[in-house]
């Protein structure tokens, strides 16, 4: 299951990077073997501040064809980690491919929101775009070590 965040904006080295380098290396390396990655992320920017419209338009082409579509939105579902790592273990299962698509600052425009399979929340509170990424990376680490059944998770 190939694994795609789609977000808006680009990320210049520093922690962030990162961290989110990190998590999704060993999401990709440890996932391997239960059928869980590779992950990779995908930046679009909206060079002509156009806004969300835009940037709906630019993300809907970074989407991979197929692939379950994902929002990252505060109105989304609030889930414990067992239950985002018991998704993604069905999306898994069902040979299907996930798009996480990360909106630019004023969210994701509501067409393309309309189209999601599924909207996840961070809570309720409103995140910076870059440390959704973070959250989102260290999630689906966390979901595949849960998979696995190792001790990161203690729950």
């Amino acid at each position: 299951m190939k694994v795609t965040v789609c977000a808006v904006g680009r990320l210049r080295k520093g922690p962030e990077l990162d961290l989110i380098s990190d998590y999704l290396e060993r999401f990709s390396k440890a996932g391997r073997s239960y059928g869980l990655g590779p992950a990779s992320v995908v930046e679009v920017e909206d060079k002509k501040n156009l806004g969300m419209e835009a940037e709906a338009v630019l993300l809907e082409r970074a989407i991979p064809a197929g692939a379950v579509l994902v929002t990252l939105d505060e109105r989304g579902d609030l889930v414990t980690s067992p239950e985002f790592a018991a998704k993604l273990a069905g999306w898994r299962d069902a040979g299907r491919d996930l798009a996480f698509v990360i909106g630019g600052a004023d969210g994701i425009a509501p067409a393309l929101r309309a189209k999601a399979d599924w909207s996840l929340s961070f809570g309720k509170m409103v995140w910076p775009h870059m440390l959704v990424r973070v959250m989102l990376a260290e999630q689906l680490y966390r979901a595949g070590q849960i998979l696995a059944g190792t001790p990161y998770h203690r729950a």
